[in-house]
């Protein structure tokens, strides 16, 4: 159907091209360049990757921006085990499963670490990645050597893992900058150290040989749009930094090198805010290993649990065969980021499992806000953009 417009070819001739040949090929300024293909790194595709040519002018055109949630994102999780509790439904904290349980081909329950059964009424769906659920919850003899092998070669994100600084502050951020250019003292994020196309080399090649380039990071201060999180008269700002998970090729190097990367990244952000030489009460940072044994499932503290590879992606992700959220065996399900369209808090990968599941159980799901889907008639997946 694409192929019948110009506007379709041209998307397709675009799509074949990776991110970086269709910044290069578009713009001509290195700063405009590196600028757009750091908005491509935020969403983590890599930016050789052929195949996202259109990615980038897809984030462009999205309406939706970035957005941040009121009292912090920790009020995002409150909100979503309120919905789960006042369902009827109940989480379990600090429990590890150990084993999906098996019988005749369907999954009908879990054995968790400390020996106890939890049964499955109709159905389990796992948001852990594919490496989790197929090989290690997973008796061997319950699954196809095929399904076994593209789960161990599911690829992980290399560049995907940050280091953060927070920063807990008397006062917010002062750029030097907005005292010719007043609207920076309210933009909602800002990039720092950002000068030129070629940085990216250099931050990949770091992420292939476990070293640290010079600092690119990015962050905000989200007390000047919602006060609410820090006590009066009082901030707190970030800054995240795209670095590798194994440090010069071990990443337990990163608790003992958090602190001098952390004062690094402060020093730097002070030359463009001076005022935080004065300003800082605390501080504490958060390691590309602190991300994985904080969030298991986060392998190598992969943040959309799963690279966007041309391999990875659509309904092939996290593999061809699984794509359709359904795994071989009856009654397990994927719901994490491991499946299309992938990380960031969008909700989108659960949605779209949900929608299979309600077609599955022959539920009618809750009408929408302009139309009423059956279950022969389900939403087609979403994505994004």
């Amino acid at each position: 159907m694409l192929q019948r417009t110009p506007e379709g070819r041209l998307l397709l001739t675009v799509s074949e091209l990776s991110p970086l040949e269709f910044v290069l090929r578009e713009f001509e300024s290195p700063v405009i360049q590196a600028g757009l293909l750091f908005f491509n790194g935020l969403r983590e595709v890599d930016l050789r990757c052929r195949g996202f040519g259109h990615h980038i002018a897809a984030l462009l055109a999205s309406s939706g921006k970035a957005q941040m949630c009121k009292g912090g994102s920790a009020n995002l999780a409150k909100a979503l085990v309120a919905a789960v509790t006042e369902s009827g439904g109940e989480i379990l904290l600090n429990t590890t499963p150990k084993k999906i349980l098996i019988e005749n081909n369907r999954a009908v329950g879990i054995q968790t670490a400390d020996g106890s059964i939890i049964k499955a009424r109709h159905f389990i769906a796992s948001g852990l990645n594919p490496r989790q659920t197929f090989l290690d919850l997973i008796d061997e003899n319950h699954l196809p050597h095929e399904w076994r092998e593209k789960a161990r070669q599911f690829k992980f994100n290399q560049i995907a893992p940050l280091f953060a600084l927070n920063l807990n502050l008397n006062a917010p951020p002062q750029y030097a900058a907005a005292q010719a250019n007043p609207h920076l003292a309210k933009a909602f994020m800002v990039i720092l150290g950002l000068e030129h196309v070629s940085q990216f080399t250099d931050i990949i090649r770091a992420h292939e040989t476990g070293g640290i380039p010079p600092t690119v990071m990015w962050g905000t201060c989200p007390t000047l749009f919602d006060p609410t999180q820090a006590p009066p008269d009082h901030h707190t700002a970030f800054m995240w930094e795209k670095l590798p998970y194994h440090l010069h090729g071990d990443a337990q190097n990163w608790d003992r090198e958090r602190e001098t990367h952390a004062q690094q990244m402060l020093n730097l952000w002070t030359e463009y805010a001076p005022n935080l030489k004065d300003a800082v009460l605390d501080s504490f940072t958060q390691t590309p290993l602190d991300t994985e044994r904080t969030l298991h499932n986060m392998h190598e503290g992969d943040l959309l649990i799963g690279a966007f590879t041309n391999n990875q992606i659509g309904h092939n992700r996290p593999f061809p065969g699984a794509g359709h959220y359904r795994a071989h065996i009856n009654s397990l399900y994927l719901c994490g980021s491991s499946s299309h369209p992938g990380g960031n808090i969008t909700g989108l990968p659960g949605y779209n499992c949900a929608q299979t599941l309600l077609a599955d159980l022959n539920i009618i799901s809750r009408p929408a806000a302009s139309s009423t889907h059956t279950p022969t008639q389900t939403p087609p997946p979403a994505s994004t953009p």
